[in-house]
């Protein structure tokens, strides 16, 4: 870097240190030093606007979603009775559902308790544009609205991005992590689409990964979904699988 002149800048530099808790508890005091510049261990950083945290757990980024969210609803709740359905659906889609799928994807796998957390948002969001009351089932109104649960959105961003991946769509350290099932004898499932699902050590690391993750959605949808000629075709498949699944009813 000295070499190219570019200097680092102590405000905007951060290090945080990934791995099992013990090792990073005797890390706690960790620092770097980067040309000259000694840089202490975070314990959570922010990258495009999104909390990443030393054990991947992603609590941070959930709770600064959901505060965020909250305090938008509470705004467009006051406001709602002069807003139109149309208008009302465009500001809870602006300020609400859209970081509610800003970069999901990096939540797949993730706590139910996180889960949770994220599908409380969406559930007062529907409440707030339908004016739905409080105690009111929730079920039917997202089903109307045609809106997936929040673990059907991840789902479908995983499988989205699958489908590029697998059609040369997405950048290539993505396509290189699938791997298509190959059996060592003749059997139908050898020319049915489907993705080998590796092994893993541990479900709370390796579960989550989108080398783990993407094969096991991809192998569970049917047929007709998967082999969809465009991206187009498959979005439209993936999301009326995904809704009929959520909503058997």
């Amino acid at each position: 870097m000295l070499t190219n002149f570019p200097l680092l800048n102590s405000d905007k530099t951060e290090v945080f240190l990934l791995g099992p808790r013990v090792a990073r508890s005797n890390l706690s005091d960790y620092m770097v030093t980067l040309d000259g510049l000694s840089v202490s261990s975070s314990t959570a950083v922010k990258d495009l606007g999104v909390i990443i945290d030393s054990s991947l757990s992603f609590d941070a980024h959930v709770d600064n979603i959901t505060r965020i969210a909250f305090f938008h609803l509470r705004n467009i709740s006051k406001i709602r009775n002069i807003l139109s359905l149309h208008d009302a659906e465009i500001l809870v889609h602006a300020f609400v559902t859209s970081r509610l799928d800003y970069c999901n994807a990096l939540l797949s796998g993730c706590s139910i308790r996180n889960i949770n957390k994220l599908q409380l948002v969406q559930n007062a969001a529907a409440r707030v544009l339908t004016r739905t009351r409080r105690y009111d089932h929730i079920t039917p109104i997202l089903s109307i609205l045609h809106w997936l649960p929040l673990k059907s959105r991840i789902n479908y961003k995983i499988l989205l991005l699958t489908y590029k991946a697998l059609n040369g769509l997405a950048p290539q350290y993505l396509s290189d992590l699938l791997v298509l099932y190959d059996p060592p004898r003749l059997l139908r499932s050898k020319d049915a689409g489907y993705l080998t699902v590796p092994r893993i050590v541990k479900a709370t690391a390796g579960g989550r990964a989108f080398a783990y993750r993407a094969p096991r959605l991809w192998n569970s949808l049917p047929i007709s979904v998967r082999d969809s000629d465009t991206v187009s075709v498959f979005k439209s498949r993936l999301k009326t699988y995904l809704f009929t699944q959520a909503y058997p009813d």
